[in-house]
């Protein structure tokens, strides 16, 4: 979709607003210098609230970042403690955020460009064009969620102010606050859960495994990520030298996670099962002993042949628990995911008398509202199981 004339947002009504010829005001030319992108020159004199695009020729990149730390020569007395702030910096923010928020800004950089508009420094009426556009998925994309368009805002403001720009991406600006609080109100906020992977519904998993190498890994790893109320990025971080051996079963060793950062860290208990099928310290100790893996990472790609290679990543345990309950025809199997074991702990932990505290020092919880929550959508299923009973 181009954008043929001055498009303008009345701050008054919120409403987006097509200027005619006969507006004073018009589209910023490319051979006009830089500062006719600045939000002073962007000003109508219709009011303070109406604020127009500023068009730009195809190829603009982000400067390098005026956020960071001078280049200094290697001979330098503080090189070495330059480079090793750079990595704090970069320590700042996960891998993966980092990841997301490169991956939205190039989106967002290759939308301007087919659009014909400036992408740094955007004004807020291109910002609020693009997240509307987000909401309109073209032919063979999945539409966006409220939670993924959130996030994208806040990746154009990360690159507005590693730029040392004014960000035309934050909820002060009335425009783009309107256009998200709309885009969420219409589409809702709320997250799609993954349905629990409870006790039963493991065993019957556990009775679809395949192949005498990829049974064991996969078989270790459902018991364990339950057992242990794991996030799919913890069981893909486990190493060996992260599980302690005692006569009761193991100690887990969490250094980070989703909610611990900085580090922190937090022991996970996993107790010797009462039935052999079950016990996810015996599942564990076969995948070890089959797989000859004595360090590093515990889960393992298994190749076509049995090869055991590198280690599993979050998304590819999310794959696997899928492809899994596919196999054993669960109802709704796009209802579950890697997140499915650590709900169905929390569920299946609930419903036996586990306490909300004993929950939550295995999930390391830091809300109790989360925990609530699951057991909730629990009583749900039982209670619609229930009504089909036509008493």
């Amino acid at each position: 979709m181009h954008f043929s004339d001055v498009i303008e947002y009345d701050a008054n009504n919120g409403h987006f607003l097509n200027i005619n010829e006969e507006n004073p005001l018009r589209m910023a030319e490319a051979a006009r210098p830089t500062q006719e992108y600045e939000p002073s020159a962007m000003a109508s004199p219709a009011g303070a609230g109406a604020l127009v695009l500023a068009r730009t020729p195809a190829g603009s990149r982000p400067p390098s970042g005026a956020l960071r730390l001078p280049t200094l020569p290697a001979d330098d007395p503080l090189y070495e403690t330059a480079q090793a702030a750079g990595e704090y910096m970069k320590a700042a923010k996960a891998p993966a955020t980092r990841r997301a928020y490169s991956s939205d800004w190039r989106h967002f950089v290759a939308w301007c460009e087919a659009n014909g508009l400036a992408s740094l420094p955007a004004t807020s009426s291109t910002v609020a064009l693009y997240l509307t556009s987000l909401t309109q998925p073209q032919e063979g994309e999945k539409p966006r969620k409220a939670a993924t368009i959130t996030r994208r805002l806040t990746s154009i403001n990360v690159a507005h102010k590693l730029a040392g720009l004014d960000s035309p991406a934050t909820m002060n600006n009335r425009l783009v606050a309107d256009t998200l609080h709309g885009i969420r109100r219409t589409l809702g906020t709320a997250q799609i859960r993954k349905k629990p992977l409870t006790r039963d519904r493991i065993v019957k998993l556990l009775g679809v495994l395949e192949g005498p190498i990829a049974s064991a890994r996969d078989k270790a790893l459902l018991l364990i990520g339950f057992a242990g109320s794991l996030r799919r990025s913890e069981l893909a971080a486990l190493r060996v030298e992260h599980v302690t051996w005692h006569r009761k079963g193991i100690t887990l060793a969490i250094p980070r996670s989703k909610t611990d950062q900085e580090g922190q860290g937090r022991e996970v208990e996993i107790l010797l099962g009462v039935h052999d099928l079950t016990c996810p310290v015996m599942a564990l100790e076969n995948w070890l002993k089959i797989s000859s893996v004595k360090s590093g990472y515990v889960f393992r790609r298994v190749g076509q042949h049995g090869n055991v290679g590198e280690a599993l990543d979050k998304d590819s345990i999310g794959r696997i628990v899928k492809r899994l309950v596919r196999r054993a025809k669960l109802a709704t199997p796009e209802s579950y995911g890697g997140h499915s074991l650590r709900a169905g702990f929390v569920t299946e932990a609930s419903a036996n008398g586990a306490t909300d505290l004993q929950i939550m020092k295995q999930t390391g919880h830091k809300s109790i509202t989360m925990v609530h929550r699951y057991a909730r959508e629990d009583q749900k299923d039982r209670q619609a199981a229930v009504g089909k009973l036509g008493l």
